[in-house]
């Protein structure tokens, strides 16, 4: 949306009628221009409007006039900059997304939508108004998050050391079941023979062979005659060398084997008390990418994107051999196009909503995210125990929110300095703040 468009001209001529004079109505005015957009008087005063509503609601004590205006103004020219970074990358928000979106605010407010359209009313605002404003508000969210997310680097290192701080947190109160498999060294066998033998033992454990009737026939450990069971253990309870081994694995979790003084070890981890067991759904999908040039409109890259679905449907040609032919995301393109195993949440949002609602077989129509115009057709769809690296996962974003926070605040801090900015003044040189 260009923002010039919103501008609506100040009356200011007057009309003679006999000896009558009309005096001059402003409609409206510009206050401030940012960059190539500008900020209305009608902007700042449906801000002012909101912001004593919420205060009112929540019983806030505002501050001064002088302070409130700048406060406000400043929030404003921050958000028209984000805007125009949105419509700078492409980011748009459809109708369809911005309802869900709307109806989202309802719910947070323990309202529907027709009664989040009267307090609306109350503040004195129009539905349209408050529609584009929420529009604007989600738009420029997600070019923030693109945009700041590219100057996130979160080394491995850095995750698995806060993992293993939450994980010694969690242990604390977590108990396993343990089953335990030991191979001794004796003068019958070399130790590359004893390791090879273990090796084989887990491979019989991996294709599904009963873990107590293998500590039975294999084992030469403490509990090798009930099965190798060791029953419930919190990890300080455990021998150390099983303790070392266990990193907050799942049920049914084979680990092993690894080496002692005595031999070898294999462990099985029979059931897990006290801990949160992580399941999701990863997402199988493959996609054809065609990114907008100077030469290729968006509308161009659209119709490219229907005829390549015609063709599929048609039968002309395979997804996959139109995807190695025409789409521009080279990584996906020379596997057919397919992405291969994920969660919806790494996608971009568009991307997202797409993968987590399209029937598994069916091509999308053509749609837009910041990297250009895709259609998608899901694969399959499958669930995951990610328990073992629910850790990991909840270590890394507690990285990732901290480091957004940063980056955040140096991001807009860097576009705010480097934006034109102009508030205009009265006549008389002071800023207009009617």
């Amino acid at each position: 949306m260009t923002l010039w468009k919103r501008t609506l001209i100040a009356i200011a001529a007057a009309c003679t009628v006999s000896v009558s004079y009309a005096a001059p109505v402003e409609l409206d005015s510009v206050k401030v221009i940012v960059n190539e957009g500008v900020i209305l008087q009608s902007d700042i005063d449906a801000s002012m409007k909101t912001l004593r509503a919420n205060a009112k609601k929540s019983g806030q004590t505002l501050p001064s006039q002088d302070v409130l205006n700048e406060q406000v103004l400043e929030k404003l020219i921050i958000d028209t900059i984000q805007t125009q970074e949105a419509e700078r990358i492409g980011v748009r928000i459809d109708d369809a997304r911005l309802d869900q979106a709307i109806e989202g605010i309802a719910k947070d407010n323990n309202q529907t939508v027709e009664q989040l359209t009267a307090s609306v009313a109350e503040e004195g605002l129009s539905y349209n108004a408050f529609r584009e404003q929420v529009r604007k508000e989600i738009a420029a969210s997600e070019a923030r998050n693109a945009l700041v997310r590219r100057r996130i680097n979160i080394l491995p290192a850095e995750v698995d050391n806060l993992a293993d701080i939450l994980a010694q947190e969690t242990n604390a109160t977590v108990q396993y079941k343990i089953g335990h498999i030991q191979l001794r060294f004796n003068d019958d066998q070399t130790k590359e023979e004893l390791e090879a033998q273990a090796k084989e033992v887990v491979e019989e454990l991996n294709s599904g062979k009963d873990f107590s009737t293998m500590a039975y026939t294999y084992s030469k450990g403490p509990k090798a005659l009930q099965g190798g069971d060791w029953g419930w253990m919190r990890k300080e309870e455990m021998p150390t060398i099983f303790a070392d081994q266990i990193k907050m694995q799942n049920k049914g979790s084979i680990i092993g084997p690894f080496r002692s003084g005595v031999g070898f070890h294999i462990l099985k981890i029979e059931d897990v008390k006290g801990l949160e067991t992580v399941a999701v759904t990863e997402v199988n999908a493959r996609h054809i990418l065609i990114k907008p040039t100077v030469i290729l409109s968006d509308d161009g890259a659209k119709e490219q994107l229907e005829e390549i679905t015609r063709r599929v449907n048609a039968g002309e040609a395979s997804f996959g051999e139109l995807a190695q032919q025409y789409s521009q995301d080279p990584g996906s393109a020379v596997q057919d196009g397919e992405l291969g195993y994920q969660t919806p949440d790494l996608y971009v949002p568009e991307f997202k909503h797409q993968v987590e609602t399209l029937p598994e077989g069916k091509i999308s129509a053509p749609f837009k995210t910041v990297h250009g115009w895709h259609i998608v057709e899901v694969l399959d769809r499958r669930e995951v125990d990610r328990t073992d690296s629910a850790l990991k996962n909840k270590a890394y974003q507690i990285l990732f929110n901290r480091k957004f926070n940063e980056e955040a605040g140096a991001w807009l801090q860097e576009i705010r300095a480097s934006a034109y900015v102009e508030i205009l003044k009265d006549d008389d040189g002071e800023e207009d703040n009617e």
